[in-house]
């Protein structure tokens, strides 16, 4: 774990560096709410509102995720094979991505409240809706971009190979939120929650059984 938290530092030391990039992924967010202002000004249709949000979280989301392997270069990568292993590296990646999804899903969550409205009945619910789909777009993403690290950093084949994997986690994470905003209650969604779970802890797994043998290359 020592090497996980040094490594995860690590991220955060390099992302501070390169502020213009983070800020960059703030202001993209603001700006897609705002358009969504302009044509909207506010949405009264729940479903309306629920998949414009995740529309700008995903995108949003693969333009954060994408820079994950993508930014590292072939030598950078070989001086941390002969710092670390593969394994650690893999988590430390994952982790700050979802420290990154969630900053990035605070800010659309509060821009997105302030500018079209917050029809939300359970927000605890929905948070923890948006939790769970950050984490699934972190993992999922993370892996996806290893692979197209070894296909010459091509950020189209990562665009490619990401959607259809995002797919079952961003159909779950709808539905979950959506019932959160009509305010149904836990024991109805609670089977949303364990799916969730579920496909998280499935690509988690892949990408920490899988990600040694990409290492390797």
């Amino acid at each position: 774990m020592n090497i996980v938290l040094n490594l995860i530092q690590k991220e955060i030391k390099t992302e501070w560096k390169q502020k213009y990039a983070f800020n960059g992924l703030l202001l993209y967010v603001v700006s897609t709410v705002f358009v969504c202002y302009l044509s909207f000004k506010r949405i009264v249709d729940l479903p309306t509102w629920n998949a414009l949000f995740w529309i700008i979280q995903l995108f949003a989301g693969v333009n954060a995720i994408s820079k994950s392997f993508l930014q590292e270069g072939r030598g950078r990568m070989l001086y941390y094979y002969t710092l670390t292993n593969a394994r650690s590296f893999i988590l430390a990646k994952i982790i700050y991505n979802l420290f990154l999804m969630l900053v990035l899903s605070a800010f659309n969550l509060l821009f997105y409240s302030l500018f079209i409205g917050n029809p939300v009945q359970d927000m605890p619910m929905f948070i923890l809706a948006m939790v769970l789909g950050s984490a699934g777009f972190s993992a999922v993403l993370a892996m996806v971009s290893a692979i197209a690290s070894k296909a010459g950093n091509n950020f189209a084949l990562m665009s490619i190979l990401s959607f259809p994997i995002l797919i079952p986690v961003l159909m779950v994470t709808i539905r979950f939120s959506k019932n959160a905003m009509d305010g149904i209650a836990w024991a109805v969604n609670q089977q949303f929650a364990i799916i969730l779970v579920a496909l998280i802890a499935m690509v988690f797994a892949l990408s920490y059984l899988l990600f040694p043998y990409l290492w390797r290359e």
